[in-house]
């Protein structure tokens, strides 16, 4: 699934951690990244970050139907 327009990523990432299966940040070469591994979301959302604090896109896998419901849920009521 992609995920568009993270500004809060602390809000983000407190959803990705109330996940109950895997979450995978797929990177531009095609590597899979546990983001609930601690050292793992930390360098890998380090390296998404421009100057500002804003993801316009990423591709996720998550492993439970719920998980993608809660992310999906996130992004249609983070307004």
């Amino acid at each position: 699934m992609k995920i568009y327009n993270i500004d809060d990523v602390e809000k983000f990432l407190d959803i990705i951690k109330k996940c109950k299966g895997s979450v995978e940040l797929v990177s531009n070469q095609g590597d899979r990244l546990n983001l609930k591994s601690e050292l793992t979301k930390y360098l890998a959302i380090s390296k998404l970050f421009n100057d500002n604090t804003f993801i316009n896109e990423m591709e996720l896998i998550a492993s439970e139907p719920e998980d993608v419901q809660m992310l999906m849920k996130y992004m249609t009521n983070k307004n």
